[in-house]
């Protein structure tokens, strides 16, 4: 039975000083569970309902069983399913290959649900590593992680000083701008990095003067503009399609 102390512990991964700081963060649902189980990282403890404990299988971690009224209680979402677990973060030792890799470079996207979407939209596209700036939303954040619907545990993403890596790795940079060339014109090339903007302020001054591919979505219709994520995954699958 979860004590209050326990309850409290995993309640408080809703707030950000708790899951930036703890060494495990929380999913939540029988496929998240399997993802994480089948990419071999630590899971350190499960809930489960009765209805679910039995098919885990091996799952490594320590299975509590719980009822529906506590799964409501601990769950972080609007309709609980199932299972929630504590998962380890985990510590990657080798640096990215960018000269190998086609990455993705998110310029301060602050919506949770945008970098998780990119993040799940990416791993679609056999893309499996991502460069944030440090005020990109966290990837540790637990609505984050549920929207990538388990493509957390194959992309790795990475906190670090964008315009050092780009200016170090004399690569070719794809920037989504305004008033770029049409996407669907251009060949895109097979490594080298694509800057998706801030939701609202684009891609800072200091990034968009190392691009050296500006490329834009064009309009047919009557919309002022396009989703972060949704115009990343357009993007990627112009890259997809011109690469395979």
């Amino acid at each position: 039975m979860i004590n209050k102390n326990e309850l409290k512990y995993i309640q408080s991964f809703a707030h950000k000083k708790h899951w930036a700081q703890e060494s495990v963060f929380i999913i939540e649902g029988p496929k998240m569970l399997e993802e994480a189980i089948k990419a071999k990282w630590v899971i350190e403890k499960i809930y489960a309902t009765k209805q679910w404990e039995g098919e885990l299988g091996n799952s490594g971690g320590d299975i509590e069983e719980i009822d529906d009224i506590m799964l409501s209680r601990i769950s972080h979402l609007q309709t609980p399913n199932q299972v929630i677990a504590l998962v380890q973060k985990k510590q990657y030792a080798a640096p990215l290959n960018y000269k190998e890799n086609f990455t993705i470079v998110l310029d301060g996207i602050q919506d949770p649900g945008n970098l998780g979407t990119i993040i799940r939209t990416a791993d679609w596209f056999g893309i499996h590593q991502i460069l944030v700036t440090d005020d990109t939303a966290g990837f540790y954040n637990p609505k984050v992680i549920q929207s990538t619907m388990g493509s957390c545990f194959r992309v790795q993403v990475q906190v670090a000083d964008i315009a050092s890596v780009l200016m170090e790795a004399k690569l070719p940079v794809v920037g989504t701008l305004i008033n770029g060339a049409s996407v669907y014109a251009q060949q895109m090339p097979s490594k080298g990095f694509l800057i998706i903007g801030n939701e609202s302020k684009g891609i800072r001054p200091n990034l968009k003067s190392l691009i050296t591919q500006p490329v834009s979505i064009p309009n047919f219709g009557g919309a002022e503009s396009l989703n972060a994520a949704v115009a990343a995954g357009i993007v990627m699958s112009h890259w997809k399609m011109g690469n395979s």
